[in-house]
C-alpha cells in the first residue's frame, strides 16, 4: 500500500470544534442545532470564527490550513494548540483530549512535544541567536552549556552559522525567522505548527524558507500544521490541504483533489488560477503494469509539469516506477500533453523532429 494521509496512524484528531466569540458566547453548548446558523448567532450578535471543524491528521502529515483573510484559520490552529479555549468539540493527540488537560500537563505537552512558529518572530531582543534558540531547552531545565551545543547545531542546519552572537536587531526578517524556526525545533517536537510563517517576507526569501522547511521535513518527518492564505506556498508544501470559508472547513483533500475535484463553487473559484500540470502527479495518469515499459524512466509521485521535458521528447510510452525503484505502469504522452497544455501559462517545451529530448 503507498504511503498516504488514510494509510497513516491518526497523531491528531477534531471532533466538532466550534469558537464563538460574542457577549453570550460562554452560553454556547447551550444552544440547539437551530440557534447555530449562521443567521440566529448573527442576529445574537454572536461571531463563529470555527464552526464545527472536524478532521484526523496522519503521523507525518503536512497538513495546510487555508482560505481568505479571516476565514478562521489561524484561530484553528490556535484552539489546536489551546492558545486560545475552544467553545465546544475535542482535540485528541494520539486519543487523548487535550481539552480534559490541566495547566501543568498541558504546558508540558507545549514545551516537550509541540514547536511552534508564528508570523510575527516574537524573538527575546535581549538574547543572541543562540540563546534565543536555547531559550526553550533551559526552560526544560537543561543546563546552559548543553542547550547551546544544541542551539549551534540548529543554528547549522538552518543556515544560521557565524551569526550565532547577534541579536535579532542586527539581522533581516528572513534571518529573523530561521531563528524562529530552529527555537521551535529545539527539543525536537513531534507536532509542529507554523502560523503563516512567511507572510511578512519578501518572496525571494519566502521561497527559500519554503524549501527549507520541506527540507526539514525530508530530513526529519514531523506531523505539521501550516496555516497560509497563499494557494502556491500549500500546494508546494501540503500533502492535504483544507479550505476555510467563513469558519467552516469547506473541502479537505490533497491539491490535486482540489484542483480537479472542487466540491463547492467557493473552491472552483479559490484554485481556478492553478495550472492542472502543477498538481496532477503521473499515478493518476498512468496504465498500471507490472513489467517495466521500454523507454525514459519517471517516478510516480512526479507531477506532470515537473516530467514535461520528457513527456515532449519524441517516444514511446514512459516507464513509471513507484518510490522503490520498481514499475508499476506506463504514462502515455499523448494523454499526458493533454494535461500540459490544459493552461497556457504551463510553458511546454518544443522537441526538434528528429527525437532530440527538448530544451
Amino acid at each position: 500500500m503507498p504511503d498516504t494521509p488514510a494509510s497513516r496512524p491518526v497523531a491528531i484528531s477534531a471532533e466538532g470544534v466550534w469558537k464563538v466569540f460574542g457577549t453570550d458566547a460562554s452560553a454556547f453548548r447551550n444552544r440547539p442545532p437551530e440557534a447555530r446558523t449562521p443567521e440566529a448567532m448573527a442576529r445574537d450578535r454572536l461571531v463563529g470564527a470555527v464552526r464545527d471543524a472536524g478532521f484526523q491528521i496522519g503521523r507525518g502529515e503536512v497538513f495546510v490550513i487555508m482560505g481568505l483573510s479571516g476565514s478562521g484559520k489561524s484561530t484553528l490552529l490556535r484552539c489546536l494548540t489551546r492558545l486560545i479555549e475552544p467553545s465546544e468539540g475535542r482535540i485528541l493527540f494520539d486519543g487523548q483530549d487535550i481539552l480534559s488537560l490541566g495547566e501543568k500537563p498541558l504546558a508540558a505537552l507545549r514545551r516537550k512535544r509541540m514547536g511552534m512558529v508564528f508570523q510575527h518572530f516574537a524573538l527575546l531582543p535581549n538574547r543572541t541567536v543562540l540563546g534565543n534558540i536555547a531559550f526553550p531547552l533551559e526552560m526544560q531545565g537543561m543546563d546552559r552549556d548543553r542547550a547551546e551545543a544544541r542551539a549551534r547545531e540548529l543554528a547549522e542546519v538552518v543556515g544560521l552559522t557565524g551569526r550565532e552572537h547577534r541579536f535579532p536587531a542586527e539581522l533581516s526578517g528572513g534571518q529573523q525567522q530561521r531563528v524562529g524556526i530552529a527555537r521551535s525545533l529545539a527539543t525536537d517536537p513531534e507536532f509542529w505548527f507554523l502560523d503563516e510563517p512567511f507572510s511578512a517576507l519578501d518572496p525571494l526569501i519566502r521561497a527559500d524558507l519554503q524549501a527549507e522547511v520541506q527540507r526539514l521535513q525530508r530530513e526529519h518527518t514531523r506531523t505539521t500544521i501550516f496555516v497560509t492564505h497563499d494557494l502556491d506556498e500549500a500546494i508546494r508544501l501540503a500533502d492535504r490541504v483544507a479550505i476555510m470559508e467563513s469558519g467552516r472547513i469547506v473541502q479537505i483533500g490533497t491539491p490535486e483533489e482540489l484542483v480537479t475535484r472542487p466540491a463547492t463553487d467557493y473552491v472552483r473559484r479559490f484554485v481556478a488560477k492553478v495550472p492542472p500540470a502543477r498538481v496532477i502527479r503521473v499515478a493518476s495518469l498512468m496504465t498500471p503494469a507490472h513489467e517495466a515499459a521500454a523507454g525514459e524512466q519517471v517516478s510516480a509521485d512526479a507531477t506532470i509539469a515537473e516530467i514535461a521535458p520528457k513527456i515532449v521528447a519524441q517516444g514511446g510510452p514512459l516507464c513509471v516506477l513507484d518510490a522503490r525503484g520498481r514499475p508499476v505502469g506506463s504514462l502515455d504522452r499523448q494523454v499526458a500533453l493533454q494535461t500540459l497544455a490544459a493552461v497556457s501559462c504551463i510553458p511546454v517545451p518544443v522537441a526538434e523532429h528528429r527525437g532530440d529530448q527538448a530544451r
